[in-house]
């Protein structure tokens, strides 16, 4: 049996060879699946794994539907392009509080919804058409010309902006982003029955501002 190198130190005798340790440490290997192959959730859980480019792309993603909703809210290009970035700092701040319980474009919605309603005062005009909106075009008179239209939309606009916030961001969620009430539910952290509630209310109080204007 071979000498033990204990014994042969203590001859005396230094062996030729020396025993050297390594660290060596395991690491997970890097996720290199294309980003635009990913869908929301994945890209969240990309981003927060350090792939920050992860979120260029969820901006891109949602960007438009963002800046929509705050549009309608403020009715100014330039005020709803502040606002949005705003959300989608908050968000980036935010992401690790993303549960995966709704769809990402909700959970969006919800922070959208929050900053406009803490920034916006109620006496602010909100930008609508009813070009786009049938269930609002359905309470005013049906417009024979441009001119009319035109005029129902500046007062469906001023009558949209006097409705309470809550009635006025179920509105604006359920008519202009055909959001569900489950969705509307969960962006204004309510319940669905109060979803429900508010649109009914915010469609009864925006018909009766629309019949008072009129007389």
């Amino acid at each position: 049996m071979a000498t033990a190198a204990g014994d042969w130190l203590a001859r005396g005798i230094s062996p030729e060879w020396t025993l050297r340790v390594v660290a060596t440490t395991t690491r997970e290997p890097r996720d290199t699946t294309p980003l635009d192959a990913l869908d929301d959730r994945a890209l969240v859980a990309a981003c927060l794994g350090g792939r920050l480019d992860a979120f260029d792309l969820i901006v891109d993603r949602h960007k438009r539907s963002v800046y929509q909703v705050c549009y309608r809210f403020v009715g100014r290009h330039e005020d709803a392009a502040d606002l949005s970035q705003e959300v989608f700092l908050r968000a980036y701040r935010g992401l690790k509080r993303f549960r995966g319980d709704a769809s990402l474009s909700t959970w969006l919605y919800r922070i959208g919804v929050n900053v406009c309603l803490n920034k916006v005062s109620v006496r602010q005009p909100v930008q609508t058409s009813l070009d786009d909106a049938p269930q609002l075009a359905a309470l005013t008179p049906d417009p024979s010309s441009g001119l009319i239209r035109a005029e129902a939309a500046t007062r469906v606009r001023a009558a949209v902006a006097r409705l309470p916030r809550k009635q006025r961001a179920t509105l604006i969620l359920r008519v202009y982003h055909d959001l569900s009430h489950q969705e509307i539910a969960i962006a204004l952290e309510t319940s669905v029955g109060a979803v429900k509630a508010n649109f009914f209310h915010a469609l009864g109080n925006l018909k009766k501002l629309l019949a008072s204007e009129s007389r």
